[in-house]
């Protein structure tokens, strides 16, 4: 199966652009006030408004009211919700099938804290863990817990967290992840992206792809 590139972290038309010439499948869009990559609703509902079909549109949140997020998912046009907090199982499904969990890797607990969550929600994302941040650090985890998770589990798993150019075949040669989600690893600086780092993500993730099923 084709592993998936998300970009996150779209703050203006320029990288957004970039991202969905190189082959990006979906865009992410951070609104969560605190980020570095916030980008305001009335930016991102331009932003997606000008991409073309079969690109998805996904709204990262951490723990906002429901109605916020409704507001906001509706008024941007967002295809899925990605959610970095304490998200409870209920509140993911009161949104539909647009949901996505986010999980923090600290150890192999976090097979056990996933189950509430497995068939109520669209995919789950594994990210590195911090006390300081629900994303976004740039930095890996032990992905054999990740490849754990990929073989016992029967659902979409997404794989984020210290990815890069130099990092994602790795990742995905170890994994076999659905999908990549990647921000800080093809950035000039947090909400601006560097071409070239994200010509070059999206090729190698392809170039896996392509070598496994020779």
């Amino acid at each position: 199966m084709k592993v998936r590139v998300k970009i996150c972290g779209i703050t203006n038309a320029a990288d957004a652009k970039v991202a969905v010439d190189a082959g990006a499948d979906a865009l992410g869009f951070i609104f969560v006030r605190k980020s570095p990559r916030f980008v305001e609703p009335e930016k991102a509902r331009a932003l997606i408004s000008s991409m073309p079909p079969f690109v998805q549109s996904v709204g990262v949140f951490v723990d906002q009211p429901q109605e916020e997020v409704r507001e906001i998912a509706d008024y941007c046009g967002l295809d899925l919700l990605q959610f970095h907090g304490q998200e409870s199982p209920d509140y993911c499904t009161s949104f539909g099938s647009r949901s996505i969990k986010a999980f923090r890797v600290k150890d192999e607990s976090v097979i056990r804290e996933m189950e509430p969550y497995l068939g109520r929600v669209r995919g789950v994302l594994l990210d590195s863990w911090s006390a300081k941040a629900h994303g976004g650090t740039g930095k890996c985890f032990d992905w054999t817990i990740a490849t754990r998770i990929v073989k016992i589990a029967n659902f979409p798993v997404i794989l984020a967290g210290g990815l890069s150019a130099a990092t994602v075949t790795d990742a995905i040669r170890r994994v076999g992840p659905y999908g990549v989600d990647v921000s800080s690893g093809v950035e000039l600086s947090p909400g601006k992206k560097d071409a070239r780092l994200v010509k070059e993500f999206i090729n190698k993730v392809r170039k896996a792809y392509s070598d496994a099923i020779l």
